[in-house]
């Protein structure tokens, strides 16, 4: 409604005689106006505040990103400080940039060959074309890799198997997971499989406690497997539509403890022969290059079904996840960038990529 016709709405019940406004068709009027108002205010306020909260989150990866694009976007500008158009030798000095900024040699390899396409056809780039082109190539790597988690409705409980090593945010990234999806209505179970290390029995219990969800565990030293099993067990009888199991901390280097996620998996499959049905590898960004060996490693014990990178807001390092989607094409369906239950966000390719270049000020499109 235009603001002249409510403001005039509005003077006329007002201007009527209290007899006639407080009785018969004319209090409806009034009372069906000022409803409506209301429902306009409404609107707009959580309009406003949805706003308000998608900005917060885009501002967010922005920061959270800063130390990757200090060491990639402005280590790219500084080659390009000063000159409007690059040659043989300009190409040379990024491709150095590229392999020391932790993208990995395929991800550099595959960008200088386009820029090489482009310098043949054109003899000489701009800047500008040279970042595009670069970006470009960055979210078409990661794009194979944009599969979110999704929770079957056809499978109950659905299992998340979480493994990792050691200090890579795994029992943490468990319980913001777990948060995330019972505020989604979702009934949840946690299993404290980490039987290894008595603080991470004792973080997940923690977890259970402040969100009303509950956690099976076991004294310390306990078999992992057997804890995961009888979970997933109650799980069932239970009615719980997602059950989500830590795992021990291991090396990926550590022959014992990879033989023992292989007994986890076969156990579970004496209930379910489908589960579980995601295992979600944890890895540390500030790590760089070696998160794509701990992938490879993980991959070949278990299967890896989808990633989650933490730390991003730690480290210089996060140009891995290029090198990660370019050698493993496996799905990345979260990252960490702090340590509120909203920092853990599900991964967005070309968000990513946006904010990666982005300057703390600049505005992102949705």
């Amino acid at each position: 409604m235009p603001r002249c016709w409510r403001e005039r709405t509005v003077i006329l019940i007002s201007s009527l005689a209290p007899t006639a406004r407080n009785d018969g068709p004319f209090a409806t009027l009034e009372n069906s106006v000022l409803k409506m108002f209301k429902f306009f205010k409404k609107n707009k306020e959580t309009s406003d505040k949805n706003e308000t909260k998608q900005v917060g989150v885009v501002s967010k990866l922005v920061s959270g990103l800063k130390n990757t694009h200090s060491v990639l976007v402005d280590g790219i500008k500084e080659i390009f400080s000063g000159k409007r158009e690059i040659d043989q030798k300009t190409l040379e000095e990024l491709e150095v940039k590229l392999l020391t900024s932790d993208v990995g040699v395929a991800v550099t390899k595959q960008i200088i060959e386009q820029l090489k396409i482009k310098l043949k056809h054109e003899k000489n780039i701009e800047y500008e074309a040279v970042l595009d082109t670069i970006k470009s190539e960055l979210e078409n790597i990661l794009e194979p890799c944009n599969k979110p988690l999704i929770i079957s409705k056809d499978i109950r409980p659905f299992v998340v198997l979480l493994v990792g090593v050691n200090g890579s945010g795994k029992t943490t990234t468990i319980g913001k997971l777990a948060k995330k999806l019972l505020d989604n209505s979702y009934k949840i179970m946690l299993a404290a499989g980490d039987t290894f290390r008595a603080a991470a029995i004792e973080q997940l219990k923690i977890w259970g406690e402040r969100n009303n969800i509950i956690v099976v565990a076991q004294k310390q030293g306990s078999d992992s497997a057997a804890v995961i099993y009888d979970a997933l067990q109650a799980a069932k009888s239970r009615d719980i539509d997602v059950l989500i199991a830590d795992t021990a901390g291991r090396l990926h280097t550590h022959h014992g403890f990879m033989d023992e996620l292989k007994k986890v998996k076969r156990i579970l499959q004496k209930i379910d022969s489908s589960a579980p049905h995601e295992v979600l590898l944890v890895l540390d960004a500030t790590i760089g290059q070696n998160a794509l060996n701990q992938v490879k490693q993980f991959n070949d014990v278990i299967g890896v079904t989808g990633i989650c990178i933490t730390k991003l807001d730690g480290t210089a390092k996060g140009g891995v996840i290029f090198a990660i989607a370019q050698e493993t094409k496996i799905p990345i369906r979260f990252i960490g960038i702090g340590e509120s239950i909203d920092d853990l966000k599900p991964f967005d390719a070309k968000e990513f990529v946006a904010a990666l270049f982005c300057e703390e000020t600049c505005h992102i499109e949705e």
